[in-house]
């Protein structure tokens, strides 16, 4: 589906260490230096599902495939981004092609990291960003309002274009970003144009010192604080740590480290979680000797959209779907056992995937 989550921040917050930990394909180089990423690295990353590991466990299949989610780690943004400081038109151009962000935020002392900015100030760096890509926004609004109202005077359709881009306008100009302002499903097409960046849904990294990985510090209750009333999540992590857990391949070596430092699992299954939920997809499964496979697909999805992850096809083809409850086929331990316990259900073109369902599709070639 090529969705993406970026990974943005100032620059030596720790970024490309966290990128080089979620990455299963590609590694940024990361170095103590502003511009180290010049271009955006594009990782896919597995995302962590206890669910598919059950149904393994259950089917014996000759593989298991999980799905994935791409990540990309763009450069370090600095003031004046949006203006085209420090390369900031191709940073802020990055940023608009993804599909959501990653704001990784410094929540750590350290003197042997460089940081422009003085001392330590989550809140502080967390505006800057965020008045870049306000500033950034701002500016593309205003050039489509100076399109849109020479029509507007005399076109129904452009006069309400025009109300929803003032808004938008008045929102920006507020310090705010468009994804806190409300906005009609139906008024949306007149901003869907410009992809907006503060459109975008946002997830926080708070990267804290070893010491605060588990409890968190004053710099990431600052943060917190500060991003109450947006309702996002703010993650607490330590991205070094991180990328040791990641740089084992011996499961038995990650285990005695989390171990040694208290951990269930590496914080980054949460971030990976968390970041899948916030491009609002979900999951389901294919089940069978030969494999079995996590699909990704949106909410909301109905059946003939989400047979066609698997091949396009199965959409134009489709005829039903055979399904059954993730949990059902965990209490009854196989797809032969629930059709005989009444637990598989047939379902046509309308029925709406559920996250889990474990899924057969019938077609016609």
């Amino acid at each position: 589906m090529a969705l993406q989550a970026g990974i943005v921040g100032l620059p030596n917050v720790g970024k490309s260490t966290l990128f080089n930990a979620v990455s299963n394909s590609a590694k940024a180089q990361a170095s103590n230096y502003r511009f180290c990423t010049i271009e955006p690295n594009v990782g896919l990353v597995d995302v962590p599902d206890e669910r598919l590991a059950k149904l393994a466990e259950l089917v014996q299949p000759n593989r298991v495939v999980p799905t994935q989610i791409e990540i990309v780690d763009i450069a370090g943004l600095v003031r004046g981004a949006s203006k085209g400081e420090g390369l900031g038109n191709k940073f802020l151009g990055n940023i608009r092609e993804v599909d959501a962000i990653i704001h990784v935020i410094r929540c750590f002392e350290d003197e042997n990291i460089l940081r422009d900015e003085g001392a330590i100030n989550p809140v502080s760096d967390k505006e800057i960003i965020d008045t870049e890509l306000q500033l950034k926004d701002l500016d593309s609004i205003e050039k489509k309002i100076a399109k849109t109202e020479k029509n507007a005077k005399f076109d129904v359709k452009a006069k309400a274009e025009l109300e929803v881009l003032q808004r938008c306008k008045a929102h920006l100009e507020q310090g705010k970003s468009i994804r806190s302002l409300d906005i009609a499903p139906e008024e949306r097409s007149a901003i869907a144009d410009l992809f907006l960046l503060t459109e975008k849904p946002v997830l926080y990294v708070a990267n804290v010192d070893e010491p605060s990985m588990h409890t968190g510090n004053k710099f990431s209750e600052a943060l917190i604080a500060s991003v109450k009333d947006e309702g996002a999540e703010v993650i607490i992590m330590n991205n070094s740590i991180e990328a040791q857990i990641s740089e084992m391949e011996d499961p038995a070596d990650q285990a005695l480290f989390m171990e040694e430092y208290g951990m269930k699992e590496p914080a980054l299954n949460r971030l990976i979680r968390s970041a899948y939920k916030l491009l609002q997809l979900q999951t389901y499964f294919t089940a069978g000797v030969q494999e079995v496979r996590a699909w990704t697909i949106h909410e909301g999805w109905k059946a003939p959209q989400a047979a066609s992850v698997i091949h396009t096809d199965f959409e134009k083809g489709f005829i039903k779907a055979e399904v059954i409850g993730y949990d059902d086929f965990v209490h009854y331990g196989s797809e032969a056992a629930c059709r005989e316990a009444g637990r598989l259900r047939i379902e046509g073109k309308e029925y709406i995937v559920k996250d889990g369902d474990v899924m057969h599709f019938r077609f016609n070639v």
